[in-house]
C-alpha cells in the first residue's frame, strides 16, 4: 500500500513537472514581452507557487528545479539553466518566508518571487560580467512585479477550481 501512494505521488509530480515545461514552451514562442530584453512573463511559475500554496513545498522545489533543467537543454542553453537556478533559488525562499509569514497572499508572495528572480539573475551577472548590468535591476523589478501580479492572481484562481484531491497531494 504504501509504494501506491509513493507512485501516485511520483506521477502526480511528473504530471506537474509536464505542465510546466509545456508552459515553458508556449513562452518560449509567445511573442508576448514587457519591452525589456529577457523579461518574461514567467507562466512555468504558476506550477510552483501552486504547488506551495498546495502544500507541497518539496514537490514545488523538485518540479521548479527539474523543469529549469530540462527547459535550458531543450529551449536554451548552460547559461539560460545558470541565470535561471540562481533566480529560481532566491525566489523560491523569498516565496516560502513570505507565505509562512501569513501577512501576505498569493499575489504578493508571488510579486515577490517575480522581483528576486530577476535580482538573482542580476548577481549571476554581476559575477560573469561587471557590476554595470545593476542598473538593469529596475527595469527587471518592474517586469518581475507586473509578472508577480499576473501569475499570482492566475494561481488563486487556479487553487480555488482545482480539486480537493490536489491539495491533498503531498
Amino acid at each position: 500500500m504504501g509504494s501506491d501512494i509513493r507512485t501516485k505521488k511520483i506521477v502526480f509530480l511528473a504530471l506537474c513537472l509536464s505542465l510546466a515545461l509545456v508552459l515553458s514552451y508556449v513562452e518560449s514562442v509567445l511573442p508576448f514581452h514587457f519591452g525589456i530584453p529577457g523579461a518574461k512573463l514567467g507562466l512555468p511559475n504558476l506550477v510552483t507557487v501552486v504547488l506551495i500554496y498546495a502544500g507541497n513545498v518539496l514537490g514545488a522545489f523538485l518540479v521548479a528545479l527539474m523543469r529549469i533543467v530540462l527547459s535550458g537543454f531543450l529551449f536554451g542553453n548552460l547559461f539560460a539553466i545558470l541565470y535561471s537556478a540562481a533566480g529560481f533559488l532566491l525566489s523560491f525562499v523569498t516565496m516560502l518566508l513570505m507565505k509562512r509569514s501569513g501577512c501576505f497572499g498569493m499575489t504578493g508572495v508571488s510579486v515577490a518571487g517575480g522581483v528576486m528572480h530577476n535580482a538573482g539573475q542580476i548577481l549571476v551577472a554581476i559575477f560573469l560580467t561587471n557590476a554595470a548590468v545593476l542598473s538593469y535591476l529596475p527595469f527587471l523589478a518592474a517586469a518581475g512585479t507586473a509578472a508577480g501580479v499576473v501569475i499570482g492572481l492566475l494561481g488563486g484562481i487556479l487553487l480555488k477550481r482545482l480539486p480537493d484531491s490536489f491539495v491533498k497531494q503531498r
